[in-house]
């Protein structure tokens, strides 16, 4: 049986999902971040270890100024609302990305919730947030190169911001698309990816319970031929 370890989620379909109800696309925004607390949940009732949801690419600084503003203070107020239960449920909470753009008050206060939620967790929510796996690999190159090391593919992981943890067995991207958009692109090189066309205000712990059945039935052979598979 596939052991998993850690779970990646693309949640798209939250501006479409609230269009389709005649809603203005940042109360989309609004229910897809409330969906977010039961998938923790789940992931932590089922022992995995790390959870990285797809919060905000490089690429979104396309959208209006409102909606982009909106988006960050409604993280903002997410936090600061559930930070001690956060901190209750041992739940770390750690950021990928850059700090470029950022105002200082936010990034102030990205580095307060990672420090308060940093020690005696069960599980490491990942919220890949002003983000592009691009520029993540990009900056462990120049990283190394600045280093005078040469690059490899063991030291070039070791400077990913994923360096602390194992790449994801399972990619989910909810919205009906199926596309990586800039996201974790080195790390998924073998992950089981579920493309899923519930927008992600829709998507339930039911659907993810789907996935985690499904993933356990597949033989993962990592390019050999030779593997033996029970169930």
């Amino acid at each position: 049986m596939n052991p998993i370890t850690h779970i990646a989620i693309i949640m798209d379909g939250n501006g479409r999902w609230a269009l389709k109800k005649n809603k203005p696309r940042n109360y989309g925004h609004k229910m897809g971040l409330k969906n977010i607390k039961n998938i923790i949940e789940l992931c932590a009732k089922k022992k995995i270890k790390f959870l990285t949801l797809y919060v905000f690419s490089l690429d979104n600084w396309k959208r209006s100024k409102k909606e982009v503003f909106f988006l960050f203070d409604l993280l903002t107020n997410y936090l600061k609302k559930y930070l001690n239960y956060l901190v209750k449920n041992k739940i770390r909470i750690k950021f990928l990305g850059e700090n470029k753009k950022l105002k200082k008050s936010l990034i102030h206060y990205i580095k307060k919730v990672e420090k308060i939620t940093s020690k005696n967790y069960d599980i490491t929510v990942n919220l890949a947030f002003n983000y592009s796996s691009k520029i993540e690999i990009l900056n462990a190159s120049n990283a190394l190169i600045k280093k005078r090391k040469k690059i490899t593919m063991n030291l070039l992981s070791k400077n990913l911001y994923t360096n602390t943890m194992p790449d994801p067995e399972i990619l989910i991207r909810t919205g009906g698309y199926s596309r990586l958009s800039d996201f974790l692109l080195w790390q998924i090189a073998y992950s089981e990816i579920f493309f899923i066309k519930k927008l992600w205000p829709d998507f339930t712990i039911k659907d993810l319970k789907k996935i985690i059945v499904k993933f356990k039935k597949i033989q993962r052979n990592f390019g050999d031929v030779n593997v033996k598979y029970s169930t």
